[in-house]
């Protein structure tokens, strides 16, 4: 494997286990009392405010006003319809639930990459993608338990819309995020979604009791600003500029084995052989889409093969 490759790889691996506490994190947070609309404008405002203090300290690049506009764009689809309809969908549902929803997300993208990128639908991704998600259910299946409420159709709906909209975004979007740094791209996204994201929040936010917020709500808050949004959205950024849309969405699946190996470490489940074959299922499913031949390198097969 190629260094830029394994690097991208590691990234994404990274930034899919931040994600993967996302769910329980930011249901704890909801549950003391902060809105699933407050929490996702939160996150918003503060990932523009890290991204622009932190372009303050690297190489300015100028955007001209056309990619400024798709950069709109891709930010109401990688961010505002991303994390607004996930985290309210969370609000209405239970992490369980939420957590399934995540697993539609290597489907729709290798999809829409068909469609928009020309990428092949080839058996091995196919069965990548399935052996994944067949994984990634079996231990989100194996660690539901009483604690959790029922899930909502609502909530399911708006995380599977969150689902799609972020696979719209990774697809169609792939060669405008080639063209700048992390940096660059994240702080004029997260300053459109956040703008835009206020008309709907603004009330919930207002409402808010600051004062009355505990340490452990705060520091729940925290992860979810810097460690669910600004750093796993870099690590996410480095993968994608190399990786296909299809390999980087196929991380989603990793966000339940993050979270199974989280209860079990912390006592509240026990590792057995359904877990142990859910993630090998999973790692094997990652594994098959990456050795998945892309368009190019199919176009370049054909062309030596008639030399």
């Amino acid at each position: 494997m190629k260094s830029s490759n394994l690097k991208a790889h590691l990234a994404l691996l990274f930034a899919a286990s931040m994600w993967g506490l996302m769910a329980p994190v930011g249901k704890a947070a909801m549950e003391a009392g902060i809105s699933g609309l407050a929490l996702a404008n939160m996150r918003m405002i503060g990932g523009a405010l890290c991204f622009w203090i932190t372009s303050l300290f690297v190489k300015k690049e100028d955007v001209p006003p056309r990619d400024l506009m798709l950069l709109f764009f891709a930010s109401m689809l990688g961010i505002v319809c991303n994390q607004g309809c996930y985290t309210f969908g969370l609000s209405l549902t239970s992490p369980v639930d939420a957590s399934i929803m995540t697993t539609t997300m290597p489907i729709v993208t290798m999809i829409l990459a068909a469609i928009f990128l020309k990428e092949p639908v080839t058996p091995l991704k196919v069965g990548g993608i399935l052996m994944g998600s067949v994984g990634a259910l079996a231990l989100i299946l194996s660690n539901t338990g009483g604690s959790d409420r029922e899930g909502s159709v609502l909530g399911d709906v708006l995380c599977v819309m969150a689902q799609v909209s972020f696979a719209c975004y990774l697809t169609i979007f792939k060669k405008l995020i080639s063209k700048y740094s992390v940096f660059t791209l994240m702080k004029w996204m997260f300053s459109y979604a956040a703008i835009c994201f206020i008309p709907f929040s603004y009330r919930d936010f207002s409402e808010m009791q600051f004062s009355a917020i505990s340490f452990d709500v705060w520091m729940e808050i925290g992860y979810v600003i810097l460690f669910g949004t600004y750093i796993a959205y870099i690590l996410m950024l480095v993968g994608q500029k190399t990786l296909r849309p299809t390999v980087v969405s196929m991380y989603n699946y990793m966000q339940p084995v993050v979270g199974s190996s989280v209860a079990i470490l912390m006592g509240m489940s026990s590792f057995g052989w359904v877990k142990a074959i859910a993630a090998i299922s999973i790692f094997a499913g990652v594994y098959l889409v990456t050795q998945s031949k892309s368009r190019a390198e199919m176009i370049k097969e054909e062309a030596a093969s008639k030399q």
